[in-house]
């Protein structure tokens, strides 16, 4: 069973939503341990183009904002019912959701 590790960039207002979202859907399990998540700021960059509902922001002006990453791990096929939890619980009208597979020997 591969195993992912996931990677969202959220404000912070909105940190322990998502945090919740991943562990509803499954992710941050980690041996006998659930809800695992590092969380530190980050500062993100954007541009809203025409047509965006900015959460931040106006349209055409470029923004810089204080954000939080979020990390945690899932299995490879919780990962559809992740993004789908996280999508709904972030604030951002295009939330980014990586997903990165992990190596374990």
């Amino acid at each position: 069973m591969a195993r992912l590790k996931i990677e969202i960039s959220v404000p912070e207002s909105h940190v322990e939503q998502v945090i919740d979202a991943l562990h509803a859907a499954g992710a941050g399990q980690v041996g006998d341990y659930a809800r695992c998540a590092s969380v530190w700021p980050v500062t993100g960059t954007w541009l809203s183009l025409p047509g965006a509902r900015p959460f931040d922001g106006e349209v055409g002006a470029v923004r810089h904002g204080k954000e939080c990453r979020v990390e945690s791990v899932c299995d490879e096929e919780q990962a559809r019912a992740v993004k789908e939890a996280v999508r709904a619980a972030h604030p951002y009208e295009e939330a980014v959701i990586h997903f990165l597979p992990l190596y374990e020997p």
